[in-house]
């Protein structure tokens, strides 16, 4: 019968880790408590089957944690459309103020104007896309 009180708390803790995105914390342990369940049932007992749950709970939290949160940093692999341009660097060819200009990017020309309004780019200058407003780039230097 205490295989299914660790089953129990197998399922609260999946549960939790559901609940609570971006900590995996609750997850290991809940797979650490699915492991002690075992345990109880091949006959290991209540000492046993705790044993079972602190040993797998460490090992998992210090293999599978790390791995998780490596994962969870990694960039976006591929933006696509307009959104693939911001943070890319482009060359004015046509000065770029507050009102309009022109620049070039990826071999594409791009109407473009100043992120900072009073901001002057001038020919052959290389500049940041920020930020994508309709067919128009917005640009600092």
């Amino acid at each position: 019968m205490g295989w299914l009180l660790w089953v129990l708390v197998a399922v609260a803790l999946a549960v939790g880790e559901v609940l609570t995105p971006g900590l995996f914390f609750l997850g290991p342990v809940a797979l650490a408590a699915g492991a002690a369940a075992v345990a109880d049932l091949l006959g290991a007992g209540t000492i046993g089957s705790l044993i079972v749950f602190i040993v797998c709970s460490v090992a998992s939290l210090a293999i599978l944690r790390p791995v998780a949160r490596r994962h969870i940093r990694l960039p976006a692999i591929s933006r696509t459309g307009t959104d693939a341009l911001v943070g890319r660097k482009a060359v004015v060819t046509k000065q770029v103020d507050g009102v309009g200009g022109r620049i070039r990017v990826g071999g594409e020309e791009w109407s473009a104007r100043s992120y900072l309004g009073d901001q002057v780019l001038v020919e052959g200058q290389t500049v940041d896309i920020v930020q994508i407003e309709g067919a128009t780039a917005l640009v600092a230097e």
